[in-house]
C-alpha cells in the first residue's frame, strides 16, 4: 500500500500538470502560438540544463560499477532495435520516429534517484543507471527523429548529413557533454551557479507537461490510439518481463534492480514530446503515450516492486 501510495505521489502530479495545459488552454490563458514557444524554450534551454545538473554533480570514482553500467547501456540498445523493428508493421510510416522514441524512453532520472531514496534512503546507483542509458536515450533519439522524419525522401547523403549536424546542434546532447566534461574534470559547482542552473533546471517539467497538455488534440489521439496502446504496453510491461529476469540472471540485487526497473518500466518522458516537436513531427502520438505510461506506471512499477520483493530480491 505504501509502494502504491508513493507511486500515484509520484506520477499524479505529473498527470495533473498536462491537466492544467489543457484546462489553460481551454479558457484561454494559453493559446497554441504561446504553447509552442513554451515547447521551443524548453527544448533550448531548461532540459539542456536539468541534463547538465544531474552529471556535472556526480563523482564517478564513489559510484562508477562497470557490470552494471555496461548491463544499462546494452540493454538499451537491445529495447531501441526492438522497438525499431515493430515499428515497421505500423500502417502510418510517419508515426515510426514518434512509436519508438516514445517506446524506449523512460523517466530515468526524475523517478529513478526518487524511488530508490524512498525504498533505501540513498540512491547511489541511480546517477550509474543514468549515465548508462540517459545520453544513449538522447543520442538515440536524435538519430530516430532525424531518420524517421516525416519529410524525409529515402536515403541520401543530404539526409544523413542533416542527420549528422541534428546530433552535434542538439541543445541536449550539448548539455550531456558539459555535464559529463565537467564531472570527469572534476570542476567546482559554486553555489551561485548551482543555484542557477537547478532552478532553470526546475522549470523544464513543468513547463514541457502544460505545453504538451495545451496542444493536445483529442481527434489526433483516436486516431493514433492502437500505436499508442501498443508502445504503452511495450514501455511499463514488455521490457520489463524481456529484461528483468536477465538482470536477475547477472546477479543485480537491491538497489541496483530497482534502478534498472525504473529504467525499463517506467513512464515516458516528458522530453520526448518536446524533442518530437521540434524536430519537425506531429508529436501527438507522443503525448498520447506520456499521458498513458503516467497514468498506468504508478500501478505497473507498484506491481513489479511486489514482485520482486516477493521473490526476496529487495
Amino acid at each position: 500500500m505504501e509502494n502504491l501510495i508513493f507511486s500515484l505521489n509520484a506520477t499524479v502530479p505529473v498527470f495533473a500538470m498536462i491537466i492544467l495545459g489543457m484546462l489553460f488552454k481551454k479558457i484561454g490563458i494559453i493559446d497554441d502560438v504561446f504553447a509552442s514557444k513554451m515547447n521551443k524554450f524548453v527544448f533550448l534551454i531548461p532540459l539542456p540544463v536539468l541534463l547538465f545538473k544531474d552529471l556535472a554533480t556526480l563523482d564517478f570514482k564513489e559510484i562508477w560499477d562497470t557490470k552494471f553500467g555496461l548491463f544499462c547501456f546494452f540493454i538499451t540498445i537491445f529495447s531501441i532495435l526492438i522497438v525499431t523493428i515493430l515499428s515497421f508493421l505500423l500502417k502510418n510510416k510517419k508515426n515510426q520516429g514518434e512509436f519508438i522514441q516514445a517506446s524506449y524512453r523512460s523517466s530515468a532520472a526524475l523517478l529513478g534517484i526518487a524511488l530508490i531514496q524512498n525504498v533505501y534512503g540513498k540512491a547511489t546507483m541511480a546517477p550509474l543507471m543514468i549515465i548508462g542509458s540517459v545520453p544513449l536515450y538522447n543520442i538515440m533519439a536524435v538519430v530516430v527523429l532525424s531518420f524517421f522524419s516525416p519529410e524525409r525522401k529515402g536515403i541520401s547523403k543530404e539526409m544523413w548529413m542533416k542527420t549528422l549536424k541534428g546530433i552535434i546542434t542538439n541543445p541536449i546532447l550539448i548539455g550531456i557533454v558539459i555535464g559529463l566534461c565537467w564531472s570527469l574534470l572534476h570542476l567546482p559547482m559554486p553555489t551561485m551557479l548551482d543555484k542557477t542552473v537547478t532552478s532553470i533546471g526546475n522549470v523544464a517539467t513543468p513547463l514541457g507537461l502544460m505545453a504538451m497538455g495545451a496542444t493536445f488534440n483529442y481527434k489526433k489521439a483516436l486516431g493514433d490510439l492502437k500505436p499508442a496502446l501498443c508502445a504503452t504496453f511495450i514501455k511499463l510491461f514488455g521490457f520489463c518481463t524481456l529484461f528483468l529476469p536477465l538482470a536477475i540472471f547477472f546477479g543485480f540485487r537491491q538497489e541496483q534492480l530497482i534502478a534498472i526497473l525504473v529504467m525499463l518500466g517506467s513512464a515516458t518522458t516528458v522530453s520526448c514530446y518536446v524533442m518530437a516537436k521540434n524536430m519537425g513531427h506531429e508529436g501527438v502520438l507522443t503525448s498520447t503515450v506520456v499521458m498513458l505510461t503516467t497514468l498506468i506506471s504508478g500501478f505497473s512499477i507498484t506491481m513489479w516492486l511486489y514482485i520482486l520483493k516477493t521473490l526476496q530480491f529487495l
